[in-house]
């Protein structure tokens, strides 16, 4: 498709992943899939559900990192 967003890995051309299983999207941020699954039935962190399948849009992970970034000590 023209339209399909892509990246360029290794000097060739894929297609970018959207959306991300919880096991992906708990490694993108160094959580565990518990972790991210209690955030998630909280309503911390929204998530996509196709049929019974949980997704998480990339976009919406970055956003939630942005809005829990602090300034100072840790």
């Amino acid at each position: 498709m023209q339209n399909e967003p892509s990246a360029q890995v290794h000097g060739e051309l894929r297609p970018v992943q959207l959306l991300l299983s919880t096991r992906a999207a708990a490694h993108a941020l160094s959580l565990s899939p518990r972790k991210l699954w209690s955030l998630t039935a909280g309503g911390k962190i929204p998530c996509v559900r196709i049929g019974r399948a949980v997704r998480y849009d990339l976009n919406d992970l970055r956003e939630w990192i942005e809005s829990h970034k602090h300034q100072g000590r840790a």
